[in-house]
């Protein structure tokens, strides 16, 4: 088994290319090679450069492998088609640029989710038309970044997005052909959506070719469901702690890698709110620590 660990700028709070709190994407390259990865994410579109070369040196420098990309838009929102379009396809330039292999689909969060992030039976739900064209939108981008870019594509479900909880998630899968659209299989937002992550990698293991290590605390996790509180306010309070700490078993998930034979890129995601006082190089390092103590 040859599993290889990543990391992503979201574990140091980039979640938008033009967010101001960003820091320097040379120094997210730096941090992650220091905290001891090969390898790393895109992250949003437009935070690295887009010129191969630049990038590529930079990549080098540090001793880093591309490893894959996040579109993360409004695939719900059909006035923001454009967006979503331009947005795939200027990550799947970038991707195949850099001989990346993972395309990753999320859709973001919606207001109308926020509130109702971790507990499916109040959340509210698409009628038949509108989830038909939502899920032919993700269907589209899917076949583009599978069949015209050659990637390998994972949907990737994600707390207060309209493919958040489980059943969301497997109706989405059933109807969009395995041929195109897989499963970027993320621990933490599994269980943030209030199911178990390791019974749905034992059920769906086939169709997972990518995995996001991300741990819940779940204290903090149950005080935000309870008070509805939205998605990034919950980051500021820690609901994504470091790798062994929370809820996921983490052991169970790297048995389920190994008796699957599974090989590739798993990549470590710490959403963490910018503004704080937190370093997310020392939680990197931790993170990796954690995850060479139990065999990975």
């Amino acid at each position: 088994m040859t599993i290889r660990i990543g990391n992503a700028p979201c574990s140091w709070g980039v979640e938008f290319a033009g967010d101001p709190r960003n820091p320097p994407w040379r120094q997210v390259l730096s941090d992650c090679a220091a905290a001891g990865y090969k390898g790393i994410e895109l992250g949003p579109i437009g935070f690295m450069p887009e010129d191969p070369a630049v990038l590529g040196d930079a990549l080098a420098e540090n001793g880093l492998e591309l490893i894959g990309g996040v579109v993360f838009r409004p695939f719900h929102d059909a006035a923001k088609w454009d967006e979503v379009m331009d947005a795939a396809t200027r990550t799947c330039k970038a991707l195949v640029a850099h001989g990346a292999q993972h395309l990753v689909l999320i859709d973001s969060i919606s207001p109308r989710r926020a509130p109702t992030a971790g507990r499916a039976d109040a959340a509210e739900q698409m009628d038949r038309a509108k989830w038909t064209a939502f899920r032919d939108r993700i269907a589209t981008v899917a076949r583009m970044g599978a069949e015209e870019y050659g990637l390998t594509v994972g949907i990737h479900a994600h707390a207060a997005g309209f493919i958040d909880f489980e059943p969301e998630l497997e109706r989405l899968l059933d109807e969009i052909d395995e041929s195109i659209l897989k499963i970027c299989f993320d621990t933490g937002h599994h269980s943030y959506a209030g199911f178990d992550p390791v019974a749905f990698m034992r059920r769906h293991f086939g169709r997972i070719s990518y995995m996001h290590f991300k741990d819940i605390d779940p204290a903090v996790k149950a005080d935000a469901i309870a008070k509805s509180t939205g998605f990034y306010d919950a980051c500021g309070q820690g609901i994504f702690c470091n790798l062994g700490q929370g809820d996921v078993d983490f052991p169970a998930v790297r048995q389920i890698l190994l008796n699957a034979g599974f090989e590739g890129w798993c990549t470590v995601e710490q959403d963490c709110d910018p503004t704080l006082d937190v370093s997310p190089v020392d939680d990197a390092r931790k993170n990796r620590d954690y995850l060479k103590s139990i065999g990975f």
